[in-house]
């Protein structure tokens, strides 16, 4: 969708950037100052803050920053605002004692920490505890004791957890983010895991919400966290539709094509997008969720987001960061100092390079440790002069994958220890767990080469740690290109394939000859990046986005139409004396194709269009009721329109109106008599030229108009196809024609000028006033459909405010309803103007106020010859008395409309039709 059918949205747009900007520089003084009243007591503040390593997280979570609650704002007001933080684990890990009894154990990580300095709001944790709590009295004791800590429990039970966290999460979905694939299995039941994995995410996901929901307060802002929850945005707007929501993935998310392989990719994908704001580390990952939505489920994708029928969801990137200031004044504490100096007595004289991983398969280490090797082989010098420490964290150690990595990497620095060190010396030590933070702190301090080779990575912010802790040695990072991080420190950093274990051993060369000069400029480079995009303006930046976000939304977004009122509609059509009913046929009366989940859909049966098989019944009804008119309006041809409905005592309009057929009579062309159509030739050949270019692409060869539709191509090369073809029609076959050139969603349209369903209802008025099929007025309106926006006049035809006494409506004359009102020009212009109209309001020319002052005559050509009809100019009928309670207009799946009314399906449209001819 142009940008340019949003309201407004330049200027909220830019309204969005001068906010944010003000709002930083807010944030900046607001730090500043309080940096300052600090700096007496600095050695007395922050240094037990730092020097007690996690403790200042346990203080965190048990209110020490309580005072926010009353943190008066520079402009005099208060934060009342809430967060609630929603993640998969809590951040306490809870420990049973006794029946009544817990103790808790602070587990503090990366998002606890960015939450620390975030003052604007208040957060509440809400997450699973970690452990099963089958009995009420132990579930009501860990409550009470996370409530101290500010965190609130989900209890799940061992079957979903087994289910939905070991199953879903860590075995389907967080292998295929990480290009893994989905796991393989030898039996028959993989279908059904799989069903019953979802189905317990989904219900894992739900108890989430529901414990959000119990908690949720109005003005709160929620933010779900990673791939455990993507099902909880669209639980939490089904529950409330106000409610912000942001959802953020600490995952790569991956190419569409990866993504299509999961089972559940739609669902998926729309639960994630009833969020308002998406976030994602790179705008690689925010650009392969948007092309995922744009090719799998046929969504806008736009510059701001995904757009679905006039909703959007923002998707934008939000690169995490750390708490640098943490390892900085760490740096400074007795405790790391002197693990500092024990390192550099242990490795005097060699080069260290550090590598600190979890033992994933993501990780890369094997690939690290054979560029090592591969380094000492081409460097004999460096044979004892260069050791490897390799932090390995174990994980998983009961899956037989982890265990078999555990075993491969072990091999290979034995054999490298073996062929490389000496009796006193080896080239790596490997270490199979975890250190303290003081003692990673110092790690980092006296390493000379960081060395992180990930094969897909998030982010990893073991990169961002280590140039945190080197503003004294000025080391070199040698980065993975395939971790998000790279997005962030690729200019600092040297970037590498870790595939390509000839150029990691050359990267470790350059690293270790590097001139102090040069690694001078590049930490400098990275140490500004990783100590002002810090954790704390991570979530200040998301959590501000997210109310922006839902502001904008406000403003861009028309008011989405109420669903149709079923029961006064069926009652003041039975109270109606002479009804009129509009019905469109595409999307609208057609019979649903029922296809699986399925890339572009079942092309062949959806273009052929039949008539839902249940309406058969309800029509003959509604049609044999002498009270009631019906008119089926669409832009199929009229052999179409003969095959659905020849049967039916209707009205019908072919082609958007170019062809009307009378109840039980013959069909008549409103086309004018001396119509130029000459630009068929030409436009025909276009299209044909861009249908045999785009795969699944179709023309549809109509009398009076052509259509190319690419709603089964690829949708974004369907988009560039259409683009060319619309500049090469503007400049060259139809610059001087009287064409209209509609572009739909994922269609383009080129016919006769001035043609519309408003502009059809018009003649078909005029029409039964000629013939005299209706003895009364008409005092009860109903038009539904399926319109594009410049066939939306239909809608707004029968809307201004009518007179109370009868109106009445001479034949209109054939002439002035073909043609536009202005002069030749706007004539041959017609085909560009259309196109920024498309999703305007109609021109006051098809307006009914206007239309029934028309005291002209009409001359109709009937089954090919021309016909004089006798001079109506002294006819008036008074063909309508409605009421405006008495006229529903009604769209049909299109939020974005001028219709008074939403039914979401055509299977709703058959519903209230089947009601209102069992009533009739």
């Amino acid at each position: 969708m142009p940008r340019s059918n949003y309201n407004g949205n330049s200027s909220v747009r830019t309204s969005r950037i001068d906010r944010l900007l003000r709002e930083r520089e807010l944030r900046k003084n607001i730090k500043a100052s309080h940096s300052n009243e600090a700096n007496g007591n600095e050695a007395i503040d922050l240094e037990p803050r730092f020097m007690e390593g996690d403790d200042f997280v346990e203080r965190y979570l048990e209110g020490a920053s309580a005072a926010r609650d009353g943190w008066e704002k520079p402009d005099g007001g208060l934060v009342t605002q809430r967060l609630l933080v929603v993640a998969n684990r809590l951040p306490v890990s809870a420990v049973r004692r006794g029946e009544e009894s817990w103790s808790l154990e602070v587990s503090g990580g990366g998002l606890v920490s960015a939450l620390l300095g975030v003052k604007e709001v208040e957060a509440k944790w809400i997450g699973w505890a970690g452990v099963n709590v089958p009995d009420e009295p132990g579930q009501q004791a860990l409550t009470k004791a996370l409530a101290e800590k500010r965190c609130i429990p989900v209890f799940l039970d061992e079957e979903i957890v087994h289910q939905y966290y070991n199953g879903y999460c860590n075995n389907i979905l967080w292998p295929l983010f990480h290009y893994l694939g989905l796991p393989q299995e030898d039996r028959l039941a993989t279908t059904r895991s799989f069903q019953s994995q979802f189905a317990a995410y989904k219900k894992a996901n739900q108890m989430f919400a529901d414990v959000v929901n119990e908690h949720y307060e109005e003005g709160d802002v929620v933010w779900c966290h990673d791939y455990h929850l993507m099902f909880l945005p669209k639980c939490l707007k089904d529950h409330n539709s106000n409610m912000k929501v942001g959802w953020f993935l600490h995952t790569p998310f991956p190419s569409s094509e990866i993504h299509r392989t999961l089972p559940s990719r739609s669902e998926i994908l729309r639960a994630v997008l009833a969020a308002d704001l998406v976030g994602f580390h790179t705008y690689d990952y925010a650009r392969h969720f948007v092309s995922a939505c744009t090719r799998i489920l046929g969504l806008e994708g736009t510059p701001e987001g995904v757009e679905d029928q006039g909703r959007l969801t923002r998707v934008a990137a939000f690169p995490i960061g750390i708490d640098s200031e943490r390892f900085i004044h760490a740096l400074e504490s007795s405790e790391v100092q002197k693990h500092i100096k024990e390192l550099k007595e242990r490795f005097s004289g060699r080069k260290v390079m550090l590598g600190v991983d979890r033992l994933d398969t993501i990780k890369g280490i094997p690939q690290k440790i054979l560029a090592f090797e591969k380094f000492l082989e081409e460097n004999p010098y460096w044979h004892d002069k260069v050791v490897l420490l390799q932090i390995a964290v174990p994980t998983r150690t009961d899956v037989p994958e982890y265990q078999k990595l555990t075993s491969q990497v072990h091999e290979i620095v034995g054999r490298i220890n073996g062929r490389f060190g000496t009796l006193t010396t080896v080239p790596i030590h490997h270490l199979d767990r975890s250190l303290d933070f003081f003692a990673l702190c110092a790690l980092y301090a006296v390493t000379d080469i960081a060395l992180v080779t990930s094969l897909r990575d998030g982010m990893n912010l073991v990169s961002y740690e280590f140039v945190a802790c080197q503003d004294e040695k000025r080391g070199v990072l040698i980065l993975s290109e395939f971790a998000g991080a790279a997005q962030s420190l690729g200019a600092g950093a040297i970037l590498v394939n870790p595939w390509n274990i000839t150029e990691v051993a050359a990267s470790i060369g350059q690293a270790l000859n590097m001139s102090a000069e040069e690694r001078e400029k590049r930490h400098l480079h990275n140490f500004l990046h990783v100590t002002t995009h810090t954790a704390q303006n991570w979530a200040e930046t998301f959590v501000s986005e997210l109310n922006d976000t839902v502001v904008e939304a406000q403003q861009r977004t028309r008011q989405v139409p109420p669903p149709l009122p079923v029961e006064e509609a069926t009652e003041r059509y039975l109270q109606s004396s002479n009804r009129l009913l509009i019905l469109g046929f595409n999307a609208t009366l057609t019979e649903p194709v029922d296809t699986p989940d399925r890339r572009g859909g079942d092309q062949i049966r959806e273009m052929d269009l039949k008539l839902h098989p249940d309406l058969k019944e309800p029509l003959k009804r509604l049609c044999s009721d002498p009270k009631t008119t019906i008119v089926v309006l669409s832009g199929s041809d009229r052999a179409v329109l003969d095959e659905n409905f020849g049967e039916f005592n209707m009205w019908l309009a072919a082609e958007n109106g170019m062809f009307l057929r009378s109840t039980g009579g013959g069909w008549m062309t409103t086309m004018p008599e001396h119509s130029n159509m000459e630009w068929v030739d030409s436009v025909k050949h276009v299209f044909e030229y861009f249908t045999e270019r785009t795969p699944r692409s179709h023309l549809e060869l109509r009398e009076t108009s052509l259509v190319w539709n690419y709603k089964y191509a690829d949708m974004e090369f369907g988009r560039l196809q259409a683009r060319d073809m619309l500049q090469h029609l503007w400049t060259g076959p139809i610059s001087n024609a009287s064409v209209d050139v509609v572009q739909g969603s994922r269609s383009v349209e080129v016919r006769p000028v001035g043609v519309t369903k408003g502009v059809t209802i018009v003649r078909i008025l005029g029409e039964i006033v000629h013939s005299k099929s209706i003895s009364a007025p008409i005092d009860y309106v109903l038009c539904v459909g399926h319109s594009l926006g410049k066939d939306e006049d239909i809608y707004t035809f029968f809307e201004p405010e009518l007179p109370s006494e009868g109106i009445g409506i001479p034949r209109p004359k054939l002439s002035d309803m073909t043609k536009p009102s202005g002069d030749k020009r706007s004539e041959k212009n017609g085909s560009k103007s259309s196109q920024k109209q498309t999703h305007q309001r109609p021109p006051e020319n098809t307006r009914i106020d206007n239309i029934y002052n028309n005291s002209n005559s009409n001359n109709v050509a009937a089954n090919g010859g021309r016909r004089s009809s006798p001079s109506p100019d002294t006819i008036t009928w008074n063909v309508l008395d409605l009421k405006g309670d008495n006229y529903f207009s009604c769209a049909v799946g299109r939020t974005r409309t001028n219709a008074r009314y939403l039914l979401p399906t055509s299977d709703d449209v058959v519903s209230f039709l089947r009601d209102l001819s069992r009533a009739s």
